[in-house]
């Protein structure tokens, strides 16, 4: 399964052990942006850039993150449809 350039992440994550191998595949796949929805969309926020960025030796793992802990799913799915319009209407929400 192939992730589309941008994803709205909605919050809680029912398993936090899913972040981890969900980060890898949106590196793989090539995502842009993880938009994060809910409350504790901050923290959330930084664990996925911990993950991207790792001991930060490898320069090419990079994605944009963005934090949304007071806005409906729908706003943020909005936002994200109009990060990067080049790429593309595709924006898929998950919740993990």
């Amino acid at each position: 399964m192939s992730y589309a350039p941008k994803i709205v992440l909605q919050l809680p994550v029912s398993n936090t052990d899913l972040v981890p191998p969900f980060v890898e595949a949106c590196l793989r796949d090539g995502v842009t942006l993880i938009a994060i929805v809910g409350e504790g969309a901050s923290k959330m926020d930084d664990v996925i850039d911990e993950l991207v960025v790792a001991d930060g030796s490898d320069k090419s793992r990079f994605i944009n993150t963005t934090f949304h802990p007071n806005e409906t799913v729908e706003e943020v799915i909005e936002f994200a449809r109009r990060w990067e319009e080049h790429l593309g209407p595709p924006v898929e929400l998950l919740k993990l």
